[in-house]
């Protein structure tokens, strides 16, 4: 086969060549220690987009979440967040595992809820109830197909579990991605929050790593956290200068995800029996479902054909544009798919 076109996330990136070359020619120290250069550098460059006090630099966007659950929370305390959140489907069971927390469900479309829904789900001062205690927001919302939160229904929902003494936690894997789409900074979302976990590894192209931003005291306590989970690295310079270079070099470029993601869902939506909401397109993740037809059984076809996607149900389908993908690649992808919904799979 001559050639694979990778859909099934924006996480299958490589470092580029100017990436590996940044990466080779960072200062290094013992982070664990606290004296590596990069590290601190990564996390001052971080704390200061984010508007926020200090930064801890993480192996992974589930660490940098469940870190911040822990730190936000007690055992016993209920999390309030939407039903696909990744904090949630994707962690492991996580939050009971680590932090000993339960959960209270928003059903809102493509990951959002509102403010009169935060009031409902906060429970009452009594003690046959777990105390509401943390609010999770996700944005972009990976089920949600990428959606990017309105800025004033998020602002709006966060000031109301604030008034209600809730602390507020961003899971902002893709973040970058709701940055570029609306024109708003890194630091317009996060003022909302109390803590925010950011990806590398994603649309910014680097190997690995997250970051956690919020004010000195919790990230100190992350900090601590990290290690305890395991975390804590070493010359971890090397990751560090890779985030530095995504955060410099690779935000701009998101634009051509998400220019990409709507081309590929306007072809889709032209297939029958393949429903795609164009009207959902926000980012760089394309949703849509193949009918009667098994997902499972067409993912397997695609690869065999060099397209690869994944299949999220037994009918419904995820491509997720990236660095990974060009314009020329999508020209190859797009017949292939149209070929196998059309039947020829």
């Amino acid at each position: 086969m001559s050639q694979i076109i990778d859909l099934r996330s924006d996480t299958i990136t490589q470092p580029t060549k100017l990436m590996r070359e940044a990466m080779m020619e960072a200062p290094l120290g013992d982070d664990v220690l606290g004296d590596d250069p990069t590290v601190h550098r990564l996390q001052e460059r971080c704390a200061e987009l984010f508007g926020k006090e200090a930064a801890c630099f993480v192996p992974s966007g589930s660490m940098a979440n469940q870190a911040c659950i822990r730190a936000l929370t007690s055992p016993g305390d209920e999390i309030l967040a939407h039903e696909n959140s990744h904090i949630y489907q994707y962690e492991a069971g996580g939050p009971a595992a680590l932090s000993g927390c339960t959960f209270a469900f928003f059903r809102g479309e493509r990951g959002f809820f509102t403010s009169e829904e935060v009031r409902q789900a906060i429970r009452p001062d009594d003690h046959h109830f777990p105390r509401s205690r943390l609010l999770v927001v996700e944005n972009t919302n990976n089920r949600g197909g990428g959606s990017v939160w309105p800025l004033e229904q998020l602002a709006d929902v966060t000031g109301t579990a604030h008034d209600l003494g809730l602390r507020c936690h961003l899971d902002g894997a893709r973040i970058w991605n709701a940055c570029e789409a609306t024109g708003t900074s890194p630091d317009q979302w996060a003022s909302h929050f109390d803590t925010v976990s950011a990806c590398f590894s994603k649309g910014l192209g680097a190997p690995v790593g997250s970051i956690v931003v919020g004010d000195r005291k919790t990230i100190n306590q992350i900090h601590r956290l990290r290690k305890m989970l395991g975390g804590a690295m070493r010359q971890s310079g090397f990751l560090a200068a890779a985030a530095l270079h995504g955060i410099e070099h690779h935000r701009d470029r998101l634009a051509d995800d998400h220019r990409r993601a709507r081309r590929l869902a306007e072809a889709l939506a032209d297939c029958p029996d393949t429903n795609v909401d164009l009207d959902s397109i926000d980012t760089n993740i394309v949703y849509f479902d193949t009918g009667d037809r098994d997902a499972h059984r067409m993912q397997s076809a695609f690869d065999s054909m060099g397209v690869k996607l994944l299949a999220l149900g037994p009918f419904r389908m995820r491509a997720v544009l990236s660095m990974a993908v060009d314009d020329e690649g999508l020209d190859h992808a797009i017949p292939v798919l149209l070929d196998g919904l059309g039947g020829g799979v």
